[in-house]
């Protein structure tokens, strides 16, 4: 059996992409939050899928269960869906891959994911990702990029990544877009690891509106904006009630703006970093 899936062959116009997958390259749910936000505003079914069997560990992706009031059964499982964007009010169309970071044969996978969009005819493709830095949230989104096509970095303004280590599905999709010669830039929001453990709606709007820069197309991000500004309200007040976080985050504003920035242990400030997850969960209930 093909490990694609296609349901449709949709016609699309000078199509640009954008990818983002769940795990380990999705710190605080910031790139498949801000996919999943733009997908929303659409009522989209997907144009193809890779299939999962061959590329997820069930116990480690367990599909998940829903029953109706009659008992009936559905199953949905981890896997990579592709959508459509028709844009006719822009110059060109959206290709949006969702996905979860896949367990096993990963060139395998890149490489089907590359041809699945080179088939597409996408000119261009975006991959989104987060990480957990030492970086205060009262500072605009720090966002680093890294490409098949190094001029894509400059041309938008972007830090480049000197990230050298482990990586995970997006630097193997990369690679394969580039065997493709498919440019991609692949974009990294920071963070603030003191709130690793939320959602994170400032990273989701910087990589969005940043993705909607490099991929030539406007995408309505207001009703995101308004919760970014909401979550920097609780975090705010949080601050204020708290006279150990304000110093914390002064400290990491300063850190900032050295030439050299030091590195500060986030271990050293494990107690309050419970604190104030603590207060954000109370204020949400």
């Amino acid at each position: 059996m093909d490990a694609v899936h296609r349901f449709t062959r949709p016609a699309l116009r000078r199509p640009r992409a954008l990818l983002a997958w769940e795990g380990w390259n999705d710190a605080c749910d910031s790139a498949s939050g801000a996919a999943s936000f733009l997908l929303g505003q659409f009522d989209l079914e997907p144009f193809a899928l890779i299939e999962p069997e061959e590329f997820y560990d069930f116990q480690a992706h367990r599909p998940s269960v829903q029953t109706s009031d009659g008992g009936t059964r559905r199953l949905t499982w981890p896997g990579t869906r592709f959508f459509a964007v028709e844009l006719p009010d822009q110059p060109r169309d959206l290709v949006v891959m969702v996905g979860d970071e896949p367990n096993l044969r990963w060139k395998t996978y890149a490489r089907l994911v590359a041809h699945v969009l080179a088939d597409a005819g996408v000119e261009r493709a975006v991959t989104l990702g987060a990480f957990i830095g030492q970086v205060a949230h009262t500072v605009p989104v720090p966002l680093m990029g890294v490409s098949t096509h190094p001029e894509l970095v400059h041309a938008h303004q972007l830090s480049p990544s000197t990230y050298e280590g482990p990586t995970g599905i997006i630097g193997v999709v990369l690679e394969a877009c580039r065997e493709l010669g498919l440019p991609v830039l692949s974009l990294w929001a920071a963070a603030p690891h003191y709130l690793a453990a939320n959602p994170n709606p400032r990273a989701m709007l910087a990589l969005l509106d940043k993705a909607a820069e490099v991929l030539g197309v406007a995408i309505d991000t207001a009703e995101l904006a308004k919760v970014a500004e909401e979550f920097q309200a609780r975090v705010d007040a949080a601050m204020a009630e708290n006279e150990t976080f304000l110093t914390y985050v002064q400290r990491l504003e300063a850190e900032a703006q050295l030439p050299h920035p030091s590195r500060l242990d986030p271990k050293s400030a494990d107690r309050l970093i419970s604190e104030i997850e603590q207060f954000l969960r109370d204020r949400q209930d």
